[in-house]
């Protein structure tokens, strides 16, 4: 699975926990946010929500964990984009319920929020451990996962009936959040790793303009 790491700068400080916590249990996340180094272009979550959008439409990554101080901004400015299901999770419980019934394609995590001075960083270890496991999708409890799986079908379709499409998001994006995005520091790479698409020869031809 290619997880795509994305912070915001209010959490920018927390990044470094985030992809320890990734690390620790296998995985080699892509670092695509703010990464706390000195002089970085700051991102807002306005931004990394759509660059998380952006991510997952261009199928450039699975999955995505972002969020911001509280984690509400973060996961109601992604949801406003096509094929996005995000979750907010707190603890390692929110984790097995998000995985077991809702297996979207994106987390927002409260990292400002409760994350205190000790501890933060156990509760992130604790909250992948729940996440990411052979059970994604299984239901919960598990006589209901045929049915919690349809409803995941009929949400899949209500999102890309009731969404523009990306391209269209493109065309119409603030003009300051679109340069901000996709002019930060290894973004440009992300999209031309990605699979060929229409989104990613629209993008393409957004960069020879500019």
């Amino acid at each position: 699975m290619r997880i795509a790491v994305i912070n915001e700068f209010s959490t920018k400080n927390r990044n470094g926990d985030v992809l320890k916590a990734l690390e620790e249990l296998g995985y080699e996340p892509v670092n695509l946010g703010m990464k706390d180094l000195e002089g970085e272009p700051q991102l807002n979550y306005l931004e990394t929500a759509f660059l998380s959008a952006l991510a997952l439409n261009l199928k450039a990554v699975d999955f995505v964990v972002g969020g911001c101080g509280t984690g509400q901004g973060y996961m109601n400015a992604l949801l406003q984009y096509p094929g996005t299901f995000c979750g907010l999770l707190t603890d390692p419980t929110d984790a097995f319920l998000y995985s077991r019934i809702n297996a979207g394609n994106c987390v927002s995590l409260p990292l400002n929020k409760g994350y205190g001075g000790v501890g933060g960083d156990i509760n992130l270890k604790y909250i992948f451990e729940k996440l990411f496991n052979d059970t994604y999708g299984g239901g919960y409890p598990e006589t209901r996962k045929e049915f919690q799986a349809d409803l995941r079908k009929i949400l899949n379709n209500l999102s890309l009936n009731a969404h523009k499409s990306m391209e269209e998001i493109v065309d119409t994006m603030d003009e300051i959040i679109l340069k901000k995005a996709l002019l930060f520091p290894g973004i440009r790479d992300m999209i031309e790793e990605a699979p060929e698409s229409v989104l990613k020869k629209k993008i393409k031809e957004w960069y020879e303009k500019q």
